[in-house]
Parts: structure tokens; sequence; C-alpha cells
């Protein structure tokens, strides 16, 4: 039988379950009718992307103007355009793009490889075009293989955060890994002699070396470990705005924008296609 003192305590028990639930019925509802990435830029329009400092010719800023330019950049303004929508470029570092985007600080940033890990936090879309990574390394430096450069007698310096600091914390873990702020903080760890290599990606090498081709030599570590560079998102249930971009992306590479973005950009920086290494393509 149940006394008095019972019934109250169920009582009170059903009046704090009941409160509960009221009480989460609208942070459920709001949750159901959040706005997307893709509606808020319809609305708004305005399309946040992140953009990098030193990193041409994925992105570089005109010091005397102001003005951003890359071909990322260029592929950003058409996307834009293409969404009836003006691009806003936010300044940061290719360590913090996963952040920014997880923040809600960026709605996307093109340039990011898939691994893994970001994988777990974030979207990404279909490849925007293919890559290698890379060794910027000193003269005379005698590794050629990732198994030699796996040695605790190899100094690498990497920038924080980065595919690069993913992919010689994976592939290098015995090597001593120097992580800098930024990639040009890491170059400059090289061209001082402080380590014996850097890591990059071949496009970000390949500019690197155009602008100082007495910083050292260009190693594609074998056997080649290649990857993509994609378009990244925050992780939300409305999937919109990575498919009208995944579908932005093939159609415009099917138009052969994308690769002459690319193309166009390189040379700006002073590096050709004929540059890339043989076995090597966009």
């Amino acid at each position: 039988m149940i006394n008095r003192r019972d019934m109250a305590s169920l009582v009170a028990t059903g009046a704090v379950t009941l409160a509960a639930a009221s009480s989460s019925a609208p942070a459920a509802a709001e949750s159901a009718t959040a706005e997307s990435a893709f509606e808020r830029i319809r609305r708004t329009k305005k399309l946040r992307t992140a953009v990098i400092a030193g990193g041409a010719p994925y992105y570089s800023k005109d010091i005397s103007t102001g003005q951003w330019r890359g071909f990322y950049i260029d592929m950003v303004k058409a996307l834009a355009e293409e969404m009836e929508a003006q691009p806003e470029f936010i300044e940061s570092t290719w360590g913090n793009t996963v952040l920014d985007l997880q923040s809600d600080k960026i709605d996307l940033f093109f340039g990011l490889n898939p691994t893994p890990k970001r994988a777990l936090v974030i979207d990404f879309s279909v490849p925007v075009f293919n890559n290698a990574f890379t060794m910027l390394t000193k003269k005379g430096f005698a590794a050629k293989t990732w198994d030699e450069l796996n040695s605790p007698d190899v100094k690498i310096a990497v920038d924080a955060g980065s595919s690069h600091d993913s992919v010689v914390t994976r592939l290098c873990p015995k090597a001593q890994i120097s992580r800098l702020k930024t990639a040009d903080d890491a170059t400059a760890a090289l061209q001082s002699g402080r380590v014996d290599a850097q890591c990059l990606i071949l496009m970000l090498s390949l500019t690197v070396r155009k602008k100082n081709p007495a910083i050292g030599e260009l190693l594609i570590p074998t056997p080649v470990f290649a990857t993509t560079s994609n378009v990244g998102f925050r992780r939300e249930s409305d999937k919109t705005l990575r498919d009208f971009v995944s579908t932005w992306i093939d159609f415009n590479k099917g138009l052969g924008f994308i690769r002459s973005a690319i193309v166009t950009n390189m040379e700006l920086v002073g590096v050709k296609e004929s540059d890339m290494p043989a076995g090597v393509q966009l």
C-alpha cells in the first residue's frame, strides 16, 4: 500500500519530470527550426570564409591594397556569385580553420585535406583537386623515403594543427618535430638551419622555392602520399550547403574553371604547370 509520504514523493518526482520535459521542448523545437548555413547565406547575402596570409597561390593579401588574391579566392567569389551573395573574408590560419567552422565563425573553407580526425567533427565536399605531400629539405639532405625521414636524427618543421602536422606525426613519429604557429615560421626554421626539412603540400612547396630557390631542395618522399584539397563545412543536419558546393565543384571542373583558376594563380607567383614534378597531376 502506498502511504501519504510515498504519494507525495511520487507527485514531486512527476512534477520534476514534467518540468524537465516542458523545459526541453522549446530547446528541441528551437533546434529543429534553427537556421541552416545555406539558409543564412541566402537570407543575409553574405558568404563567410577564412583566408590565410602567406598561403599563395591559395590565398595571398596585397599589402598595398589590402585585397585578397589566390585561386581559392577566385573560387569563393564565383561560388558566392552563384549563390547571389557577397564573399566575406576572415583572416585565420590553416590550423584554426576547423575551429572557425565549429564555432560558426565561417560558413565554409576551401583548402582542407579530409583527415579521419577532421571528419569526426566537420563535413567535406567532393575534392577540388589532387595534391601530394612533399618536403623542402636543406641542400645535401640524404633521406628520400618516408622511412628514412622517420629517424631521431631528422628534424622536421610543420605548422601546428595543419594537415602537414598530421602527416608527419603519423609517418615520422620518431623524428624531431617542431610544431610552429604558421607555415612561414616553419620555412624560417628551415632557412636558418634549425631543421632539416619542412613538410608542405606540393603547391605550397613550389611557391616557396620559386620565391627563394636557395631555400633548399624539393623532395617528394616515396612512396608518394597523395591527398585531396576539399571544402570544409560545419557539421549540421541540413546538408544543403555541402551538397550545393559539391555540385558546383563538379560542374565547374567540367567547364574547366577550376583548372584555369589554379593554373592562372600559380603563374602569378611564378610557378608554371611545367614546374610540376613528373607523374604528379592536379
